[in-house]
């Protein structure tokens, strides 16, 4: 049989193709990985086929038999590729073939394209990867982070602005922050889910299907909740491509301003945290070395995901509708975000569980010019405008480093009086780090109580 004839597209065709416009066409080197999904796909599609009497009950059986057989192979990485085959849909309906011959196993493809084909397969695959993978990481990493917060809610540390210590917080109000973002984007990745979870097998190459297939019973056979109403978005719309990678490229975002936090508080300058050795290297040179690689990794894969999410808009921008083989390009950038992602998680819940925290480090870095917001919040609670108390709290700083003081704790309290006079000697309880945050109780402070409530809240949202 020549090489046309056992192309799918090949019955147009009598010349031979190209050798470099084969392996340039190929795509089965990447969508293998939707094996399970294609198969899963033509389970339904021969069902609805039988529906139709257009295969028989005896025929289907041995179609399913086929499949089946074909899932164990690639199960069990025994399936042999072809030389011509070009995608997972022509190397499983070739193996078919092989398996219970090719008069019955050409009647898999009646009434169905490609292009409602590879979508589907699409569709399928990326949500049985959200599902998963991706939903359970990211609850599994949230949990990790409630867990530690809980557990470590009395360490203090600095807050930081501009990278400047700014106010004390506590530890797991930082790791409440993160936690915060990784909720949000599980929650959005859900959302996603529902939108993209849409059927379009059926609707041929792109005019819809001739013998009159029951679409919804397919979409259901899938596990989809519903049916795209037009055969030309069906099988041309990558819009749910672009979401999930700018899903992947918003939570890679995320992870890499947690890494990066997570670098500076690990280094000796710091020295807030200590990474497990199974998340270190070490230098090739520097014996002394401890390396973060793990979270300079995953703040450099953010870069990889952005490209992914950008290249394939720049493909996508100027096809015309319907299915162009443009849209190939979807696979390697979906595949490769999704798998960056799954692994970032993994990866992050990995670092964030085994690391161990320095709690002195972290209370010693914290300085009596951090309280001055509680000073001015002294006077206010006095009934001084806040307007006049931060103007005044900042003339109380400058006076302690004119004085050459080493925080305005030590400022005497006739120099307090001297700057104004409705200071009283109850200012001194003002320099408290634990009081400091401990009066900050509303939603969302660093109050035990609200960090509480915070940890609760996430809890219940994963």
């Amino acid at each position: 049989m020549s090489e046309n004839t056992q192309k799918l597209w090949g019955g147009r065709f009598t010349g031979e193709t190209d050798p470099l416009m084969h392996l340039y066409n190929a795509s089965l080197p990447y969508d293998w990985k939707m094996y399970k999904a294609d198969l899963e796909g033509t389970r339904a599609y021969t069902s609805g086929l039988n529906k139709l009497g257009l295969i028989t009950p005896e025929e289907l059986v041995k179609i399913h038999y086929g499949l089946g057989e074909i899932k164990k192979e690639w199960d069990e990485n025994k399936f042999v590729r072809h030389p011509n085959d070009e995608d997972i849909h022509t190397a499983n309906e070739r193996r078919l073939g092989e398996i219970i011959g090719r008069d019955i196993a050409g009647k898999v493809h009646t009434g169905r394209s490609r292009n409602d084909q590879v979508v589907t397969d699409m569709r399928i695959f990326c949500r049985d990867t959200v599902n998963e993978k991706l939903l359970p990481g990211l609850k599994e990493l949230v949990n990790v982070m409630v867990k530690r917060a809980e557990k470590e809610i009395n360490y203090l540390m600095p807050g930081y602005t501009h990278l400047q210590r700014a106010q004390p917080i506590r530890w797991s109000h930082w790791l409440s922050s993160y936690a915060t973002y990784f909720t949000e984007d599980l929650k959005r990745l859900k959302e996603l889910l529902e939108r993209f979870n849409q059927s379009p097998l059926g609707a041929g190459a792109l005019a819809g299907h001739p013998y009159g297939i029951d679409r919804e019973y397919l979409a259901r056979e899938l596990g989809f909740q519903g049916v795209i109403g037009n055969s030309l978005v069906a099988v041309s719309d990558r819009d749910f491509v672009v979401e999930l990678m700018f899903w992947g490229t918003l939570f890679m975002n995320h992870i890499s301003r947690f890494a990066e936090d997570m670098i500076i508080y690990s280094t000796a300058e710091f020295g807030f945290i200590k990474l497990n050795d199974a998340y270190s290297t070490g230098s090739s040179l520097m014996p002394q070395k401890k390396n973060a690689d793990s979270l300079e990794l995953l703040r450099g894969k953010s870069g990889r995901v952005f490209g992914d999410l950008a290249g394939f808009l720049m493909s996508l921008k100027g096809v015309p509708s319907t299915y162009d083989k443009d849209m190939q390009e979807d696979k390697e950038s979906l595949f490769d975000c999704l798998t960056t992602a799954e692994h970032s998680i993994l990866i992050a819940t990995g670092v964030i569980s085994t690391l161990s925290v320095n709690s002195e480090n972290m209370v010693n870095a914290l300085t009596v010019d951090m309280l001055a917001t509680d000073l001015a919040d002294y006077l206010v609670r006095k009934g001084v405008p806040f307007r006049e108390t931060h103007r005044i709290s900042g003339e109380c700083v400058a006076k302690a480093e004119n004085l050459n003081l080493s925080g305005i704790d030590k400022l005497p309290l006739e120099q307090y009086k001297s700057i104004d006079s409705r200071f009283e000697a109850d200012l001194f309880d003002t320099f408290n780090f634990e009081k400091s945050v401990e009066r900050r109780d509303a939603i969302g402070g660093t109050a035990k109580s609200a960090i509480l409530k915070q940890l609760s809240s996430l809890q219940s949202q994963i």
